[in-house]
């Protein structure tokens, strides 16, 4: 008997850059059909009515009308990460097509990287390699000095599933934690972890050592964090952003930075990404950028890969897609 075909799923390309990792090909080739963009747009006459599935690995490939009109058979489109602020929800919802991401399995490798952007910015552990490597340096002077984390106010902004993580590591630390969120946890969700709530951003801002942003990008939070809220911060605070760059208004960021509004930032998003080379914040010494790098780690992107491989199998097999993101 012929074995049944397996489902055909475009993806952007496979290594590289952006693309697929090669050693996440052995389990996903078991199960789909790959047809690259670059595949597909050399044979469109014949695979448009094939794929049923898309495979978005770093946002890409990029989802537009366009595409969507060429495939008349596109059931699912499983996305990598929490974030979908780079998808159409409702121009895929108009074609009948279903959205999953893997928002759970981000959580803990993401709050791990919130809690080393504050501890080495507190510490200035960037500040103090280059000090120890520099073949300029002829000694460590004493007043070389970092701020302390232990006993400091830590305020959250978003109490979601990374933000409580990142509220769980740092009652470890015994700090003091503040949190703003759409909806109150529970009594004893904020109990357990020592949170207080604010109801109002600006009195979380005013009081906190550490601003922690663990917040979806919407409509709503486009630059939430501009002048007005970094102006209610310390001037001894530090901002850390996990999220998404457009989160923080970075014009207001960097003259916020340079004259001293607030003592320091630590950001593992921008926008864009990367920023342009001759970008102000890339010249600050107060301030820590890293690449996006939140789940970055092998365990975690293997667990994406599998989470995207059951959405999409769930979705062509007619059944509830386990994560499934509403338009």
């Amino acid at each position: 008997m012929e074995s049944q075909e397996l489902p055909y799923v475009l993806v952007d390309s496979i290594g590289g850059r952006l693309g697929v990792y090669e050693d996440h090909l052995g389990f996903l080739k078991k199960r789909f059909h790959l047809i690259t963009m670059k595949e597909y747009l050399e044979n469109k006459t014949f695979l448009s009515k094939k794929i049923r599935a898309i495979y978005v690995w770093y946002h890409k490939p990029a989802i537009n009308e366009e595409l969507l009109q060429s495939l008349p058979n596109l059931k699912v489109v499983a996305s990598a990460g929490v974030g979908i602020d780079h998808l159409d929800l409702k121009l895929l919802s108009s074609y009948g097509v279903k959205v999953s991401n893997t928002p759970f399995i981000v959580s803990t490798d993401t709050a791990d990287m919130a809690m080393a952007l504050l501890l080495a910015s507190s510490r200035r552990l960037v500040e103090g390699h280059e000090m120890a490597v520099s073949p300029d340096t002829e000694y460590f002077p004493v007043d070389w000095l970092g701020a302390e984390v232990s006993g400091a106010t830590l305020g959250i902004l978003g109490m979601g599933k990374i933000g409580y993580k990142v509220a769980e590591r740092a009652k470890a630390f015994e700090m003091k934690i503040l949190y703003h969120n759409r909806n109150q946890r529970k009594k004893e969700e904020e109990s357990a972890v020592g949170a207080v709530y604010c109801k109002k951003i600006d009195d979380l801002l005013q009081q906190s050592d550490f601003v922690i942003l663990a917040v979806n990008l919407t409509p709503q939070t486009h630059k939430l964090i501009g002048k007005r809220e970094l102006e209610l911060m310390k001037p001894t605070a530090t901002l850390i952003n996990i999220s998404r760059g457009l989160i923080v208004d970075q014009d207001a960021l960097v003259e916020a930075l340079q004259n001293k509004v607030i003592k320091a930032a630590a950001l593992d998003v921008a926008y864009p990404e990367p920023l342009p080379r001759d970008h102000p914040l890339l010249k600050l010494k107060n301030v820590i950028i890293t690449p996006h790098i939140g789940s970055a780690t092998k365990k975690t992107r293997w667990a994406m890969m599998e989470e995207m491989a059951e959405s999409i199998q769930a979705g062509l097999e007619g059944l509830p897609i386990p994560r499934e993101v509403l338009p």
